[in-house]
Parts: C-alpha cells; structure tokens; sequence
C-alpha cells in the first residue's frame, strides 16, 4: 500500500502539501473513530491517560510522523519521488543505528559492513545531487524513530493511530479552518470530487499504518526493517517508469551501494535466523534426550539400591 501512495498524492493538486496533510491528520481520526465504533475498544483510554510515560511516547510519536508525512507529500508533489524512495531504503539501517544508540545493541561484522557501505553511499549521492539527500534523510530518521516509540509504547495499531491522531487533529483543523477564511483552501472550492479524494486521504493515511502498528509489537525490529524493503521498490520503479524522474550514473552508483548494504543486512539477518533455529531445535533434541535417560535410568538405580541392600528382601513381580 505505501509503495503506491505516490500515484494519490498529485490528484490532490492543487492543494499544497500542508493542506494536504493537515486533511490527512482530520480524516484519519474520523476513518479510526468509525473503526473503533465497529469493534468497541475504549478501555485502552483510561490506561493511556492514567500513564504519562505512554502518553509522552505516543505524543512523540504523533510529532515524527508528522514530520514524515509532511515532508513525503512535499516530495511527491514535487517531483522527488526517487529521492523519498531512498529515505525507506536506508531506513532499515537508520532503525540499526537507532537498535546500537539508543538499545544498547551489538552489531554482527557484517551489520557494520552494511553500516559502513549505506554510509559510503550517503557521501556518493551527496556529490550526484550537489548536496546531502536531506529529503532521504528526514524520512528515513523520522520513521525510524518512530517505529522505536510504537515498539515501545506497546499498544494496538488502530488504538495508537486513534491516539495519535487525536492528538494532531486540534492544530490541523484550526489549520484548515485559517486557511478557509483566508480563501485559500481547496477542500471544496475544486469540486466534490477533488473533496471526496481529499476525504480519502483519512483511509489511505489510516489502513497501511495499523498494519504497521499491529505489526511493530508483534515481530522482532530487524524483520520489520526487512518487510519495509517493499516499499521503496515500489516508489522507486514508480519515479523511474511513471514520473520519469532523472537517474544520472552518480545516483545509480548511490542507489547501487545502498541495494548492497540491504543485500549483506538481508543475508545476515537470514544467516543469523538459520543458526538460531538449529541452535534452538538442538536444545530441543538434547533436552528430550536428557529426559528419557532421566526416566530410563531412574528405576534402574532404584533396584540397584534395593539389590545393594542386605537387609532388605526384593518385590517379586
């Protein structure tokens, strides 16, 4: 789903990227509020505002997010759709750094290999655009960070999107209630259906995110980096096929470098998954091993001792 967002974006034109996104944040809170009518989940409310450390997490989540999306709309719209790829390619190694900074995590040699590698190719795509991928950076940094706050913050997809939504949704409607009296805004002024896809925005924001949300407190951080490689092929084969943006030898040998840092991230993650597998299933075998000579030789030893005994007559069975 996220790696064809940036088809929907420009049908939005011509509202900019804060209209755009100011409506993202009202709608997706009436998409989850109908969601949550439908399954009757209310009690995680009294938990969440009983806990203040929750409640920061997930106030810090609603900030980078919206820095994440603000700035993808931005780059879609304006013809950076590549660049906005890259950010969800070297996103898996952003969320390693944050693992090794922030967790206390210790790297593989081959995780400091596609470290090392991802970096080189920072500096290369550095030189190809004249300046560093700030685009590929902040979404790369923003949904790391905020794939470590939903981990931590440990609640459901659609009750943590509803948190955090809610917490957006007072600045974007006074937002969009400004710009209306300024005469500025689209919602409306375009037609019902340029206002009905701006409504959309609310389901196409809401659905992919508790995915994302389910799945962060359900599978291990360095899997959820693996399964976000989807994504960012997609938008990469969307800005070189259908938006025709520019790909310049130096941007290929950048984006060349990064495809090899995932690769060696992948096959180690792989490798390692492979080991630990073995290792568990020859636990396991040793285990049972150990329990039936335990309840082989146990009733052994008991008749040696009786036989040991002297003074005692043994059972005649």
């Amino acid at each position: 789903m996220w790696g064809l967002v940036p088809l929907f974006w420009p049908l939005l034109k011509p509202a900019g990227a804060v209209e755009i996104l100011a409506h993202r944040m009202v709608w997706s809170l009436a998409f989850v509020v109908v969601a949550l009518l439908a399954v009757r989940r209310w009690g995680w409310i009294r938990e969440l505002v009983r806990s203040p450390r929750k409640l920061g997490l997930i106030t810090l989540a609603a900030a980078v997010i919206t820095v994440n999306w603000g700035v993808y709309i931005w780059a879609v719209n304006a013809g950076q759709v590549v660049e906005a790829s890259l950010g969800y390619f070297i996103n898996p190694l952003v969320t390693i750094a944050l693992g090794v900074l922030l967790l206390k995590e210790r790297l593989r040699p081959a995780q400091w290999v596609a470290v090392g590698v991802a970096a080189t190719a920072v500096l290369v795509l550095s030189v190809g655009y004249g300046r560093p991928p700030w685009i590929s950076l902040i979404l790369a940094c923003s949904f790391g960070v905020y794939g470590l706050v939903k981990k931590k913050v440990n609640i459901g997809g659609l009750e943590s999107l509803a948190a955090e939504t809610a917490i957006q949704f007072l600045p974007a409607l006074a937002y969009l209630l400004w710009l209306g009296s300024q005469g500025s805004a689209t919602f409306g002024a375009e037609g019902t259906g340029h206002a009905a896809l701006l409504a959309a925005t609310g389901i196409v924001t809401a659905v992919p995110l508790i995915c994302f949300g389910a799945a962060a407190i359900r599978v291990p951080l360095s899997t959820l980096g693996l399964l976000q490689y989807l994504a960012p092929m997609f938008q990469f084969g969307l800005g070189i096929a259908y938006f025709h943006e520019a790909m310049p030898p130096e941007r290929w040998a950048g984006f060349s470098l990064v495809w090899l840092a995932l690769t060696i991230l992948t096959w180690d993650a792989l490798r390692t998954a492979r080991r630990s597998r073995a290792a568990l299933a020859a636990a396991e075998r040793a285990a049972a091993a150990a329990a039936v000579a335990a309840a082989t030789t146990g009733p052994l030893r008991a008749d040696a001792g009786v036989a040991s005994d002297p003074g005692r007559t043994p059972a005649v069975s």
